[in-house]
């Protein structure tokens, strides 16, 4: 239901006594699901709870002026927000709270993330787009502060594609680029570097996005002269505020106690934004924040009395009271009538909610006790066995970590026993298993049928006599195959627009498809990153570029908790298909060496990590992701961009197999596993190998993310029974994870001769110039030695001391 309060609007009286009823009908609401959520998390029934009390009237107004389409960029205090829209029950908001595991119960991220983080869903159970210019939308939030502001960027940078690329496909993403993206942040979280970057890029973009900045006058118990200077975000930014000659934001300020105020403010922002494309400040000022920040402490121990005071006379909903007793819209005792109804209809709920959440587990753990209690009868260890299932009885509301924790030290008490007893409960503990792990870790990648790793591979073709080009002139031509082929899709970056990128590989792009397809950015790569996303989100297929590898350190953040984990923590209901494009490997110095390897495998899982060795490669694994749904980093070799290559017959069409493996020379000695630009030197000492006997067999990884879903390293340990993983990252880093692939989750141990080893560069970052890059990464020297120093090992006689 939408408020209207335009004096210009007719509206009968009964029509605005029911709206303003409503409205405060869902503030109750949610402010006693805010006292109940505490209550259950001080009694231990729920882990830790943070709520938005205090926040309800604001979220009211922004709800009025919310239309279908829209989407939402917020953080965890915004569930008046999502109740006023219908989007959030107070069941749901309990099974939040109590972490339920059942998707239909706990809507939100079943049970992946703490309550007070709140999504919609974009796709259908087959993984197609729904209709998102039916329904309201928000992306799933993230806890780190500020780090909802780089996405909302991109959701507002949308609906500016949408309006003016007619040739982009639109239907069900867009109506002519009217949506809004309505980001909400806490006051003392503007002080983050993402908040800042954002509102610049968007100022510069002129996007319809509007950000409400909650003002309650902390951040946890550091007040606002601490946070930000003059104490005043609005007053601050008053320099982005747009004039009649040059363009910027609209900024508003307005008390968040003043229902009608925050109403008009609402709706007029939502104007200037959705007809004018503008982006929108409302500071929303003398808030409270009635129970503290969290359940993890008490406001009382850093609020003076006078504040404490003031909060209670200056609460919204208290304020939201009065006036409507004030302006007579009904009586006190329809009022006190209300509340009572609302009150019971939330500790109703609250009950409900919990009995659900228990149900499976007592199922369940009626069915272990039987089971415990038949094992310990046929077991001589039977007092063992009867203490865990009497202590399994004592516990009167189970979690999943009590009934399987005491299936399987009950196990420990039946070793070398055989009887249909232990054969059930070990049957009953792989069974729980099976069903319960999945609950907590599917969905990190694709689950469906066109999963990128189930793309199959088309091989480069060559004529008979093939030309050669720089390997820039591979990618370049290759961009403009896609951009033809997919009108959806569109790069961005520092220097990607006018002059094709610093490495020409995007040459006269800009020119053929425009600079909304083809476009320059700011110097500021964590919302380069948000605007991928953003856009992803809402139907597009950007490819972002990082201009250098190293640069990834700035938006790495945006990208592990944001980007990486998207899917899995919406279960699959959202999908943001972003390319990262980025180049880096050895090249020279501290800042564009691109050795951080270790730490992206490690901290961006839920994306595919792709290091081509050549250009041509690394076109088709952009062609690949383009048939695609799922979120990518590939890093181009940074000096093969002159490198001459062979020009392919099919450039667009070519598809680089992600997760499979290539050998590029076949040997018997040992295998030599590497990736990027580091195989070159690999290559060239396995030639130089050969002159003194030995045969190197190398194979390219080319994909980190996942690594060799075929095994193709074991099949090449069968028969050279030697292993040395080159990598140009620091010891303990990607060579590491690449051995524990092989040995371990491959089971290449059962296939060695001779220890496994690695070869990695020195554990410091790389010096600059050509001596640098050799002594600090491994060279030819290196590879050669370090062989023929495990083939000495093995046959000293056949190949001698060396050195």
């Amino acid at each position: 239901m939408k408020v209207e309060l335009d004096p210009e609007k007719d509206i009968s009286y009964k029509d605005f006594k029911e709206q303003i009823l409503q409205d405060y009908r869902t503030a109750v609401l949610s402010r006693e699901c805010s006292i109940l959520g505490r209550r259950e998390v001080l009694t231990g029934k729920a882990k830790f709870g943070i709520f938005g009390d205090g926040k309800e009237l604001p979220q009211l107004a922004m709800a009025r002026a919310y239309r279908n389409g829209d989407f939402r960029s917020g953080y965890y205090r915004d569930q008046t927000f999502m109740m006023a829209l219908g989007l959030l029950t107070p069941k749901d908001f309990f099974h939040g709270l109590y972490a339920t595991t059942d998707i239909s119960l706990e809507p939100m991220s079943a049970g992946r993330q703490m309550g007070g983080h709140f999504g919609t869903y974009s796709l259908n159970e087959d993984g197609s787009w729904k209709d998102l210019t039916a329904q309201p939308n928000s992306s799933p939030d993230i806890s780190p502060t500020a780090a909802q502001m780089p996405r909302l960027l991109g959701l507002a940078q949308a609906s500016k594609i949408y309006r003016n690329l007619e040739s982009v496909p639109s239907d069900g993403f867009s109506n002519q680029g009217n949506e809004v993206a309505w980001g909400t942040i806490g006051n003392a979280s503007t002080s983050e570097g993402h908040f800042f970057e954002t509102i610049n890029a968007a100022g510069v973009l002129q996007v319809p996005m509007i950000v409400s900045v909650w003002d309650d006058a902390y951040g946890i118990s550091v007040p606002a002269e601490y946070q930000t200077t003059k104490e005043d975000i609005s007053e601050i930014l008053k320099g982005f505020q747009r004039t009649e000659t040059a363009p910027g934001y609209e900024i508003f300020k307005v008390q968040g106690w003043d229902y009608t105020a925050l109403i008009h403010t609402y709706e007029n922002a939502a104007d200037i934004a959705r007809e004018n494309h503008v982006p929108v400040l409302i500071h929303v000022t003398e808030l409270t924040q009635p129970q503290g920040h969290s359940t993890s402490g008490s406001h009382e121990r850093y609020k003076s009395d006078e504040r404490l005071k003031w909060e209670k006379k200056h609460d919204c909903n208290t304020r939201f009271r009065e006036w409507i007793l004030e302006n007579r819209i009904v009586s006190e005792e329809e009022l006190s009538d209300l509340e009572k109804a609302v009150k019971k209809e939330v500790r109703s709920a609250k009950k409900d909610a919990w009995a659900e959440f228990l149900q499976p587990h007592r199922e369940q753990k009626k069915e272990l006790v039987g089971l415990l209690e038949a094992a310990a009868s046929a077991s001589p260890n039977r007092r063992f066995i009867e203490r865990l299932k009497n202590d399994l009885i004592a516990v009167e509301e189970p979690l999943k970590r009590d009934l399987i924790t005491r299936a399987r030290k009950a196990v420990r008490y039946l070793i070398g026993e055989d009887h249909d007893a232990r054969r059930q409960l070990l049957a009953w503990i792989k069974r729980f298993k099976e069903e319960t792990q999945p609950l907590f870790s599917s969905h990190l990648y694709s689950e469906l049928p066109g999963k990128a790793t189930e793309i199959p591979e088309v091989k480069p073709a060559y004529p008979e006599n093939p030309e050669q080009a720089d390997g820039r002139v591979i990618l370049r031509d290759n961009f403009d195959a896609l951009f033809s082929k997919y009108p959806e899709a569109l790069i961005f970056g520092e220097d990607s627009g006018a002059i094709g990128d610093v490495n020409q590989g995007l040459e006269g792009l800009q020119k053929k498809y425009g600079p909304l397809r083809v476009a320059d950015t700011g110097i500021r790569e964590t919302t380069i990153i948000g605007q991928g996303i953003g856009l992803a989100l809402r139907g597009l297929r950007p490819i972002a570029e990082i201009q250098y590898l190293d640069y990834l350190l700035y938006c790495l953040q945006t990208l592990s908790d944001d980007l990486a984990t998207l899917l899995y923590r919406t279960v699959g209901k959202q999908k943001a298909p972003l390319i990262v494009r980025t180049r880096g490997h050895r090249l020279e110095g501290i800042w564009h060496s691109g050795s951080q390897m270790g730490g992206i495998i490690h901290l961006l899982r839920g994306m595919y990590i792709l290091v081509p060795r050549d250009m041509t490669r690394a076109a088709g694994f952009y062609n690949t992701l383009m048939k695609s749904d799922e979120p990518a980093l590939i890093i181009e070799s940074l000096n093969g961009y002159r490198l001459k290559e062979d020009i392919p017959t099919n450039l667009g069409e070519i598809c680089t197999p992600i997760g499979r493996v290539e050998t590029l020379r076949e040997g018997s000695d040992i295998t030599l596993v590497s990736y990027g630009s580091t195989l070159r030197v690999v290559m060239q000492a396995a030639r130089e190998l050969l002159e003194v006997g030995i045969s190197a067999e190398v194979i390219d990884a080319q994909s980190l993310l996942p690594f060799d879903l075929d095994h193709q390293v074991v099949e090449s340990l069968k028969k050279t029974g030697r292993l040395l993983v080159v990598d140009e990252d620091v010891p303990g880093g990607c060579a590491a994870y690449l051995m524990q692939e092989i040995v371990e989750n491959q089971g290449g141990y059962r296939y060695l001769d001779s220890a496994p080893q690695t070869l990695t560069a020195q554990p410091h970052r790389p010096a600059y110039a050509s001596d640098g890059d050799y002594f600090s990464k491994p060279n030819t020297e290196d590879v050669f030695e370090k062989v023929y120093a495990i083939m000495h090992e093995a046959s000293p006689e056949d190949f001698p001391e060396l050195m």
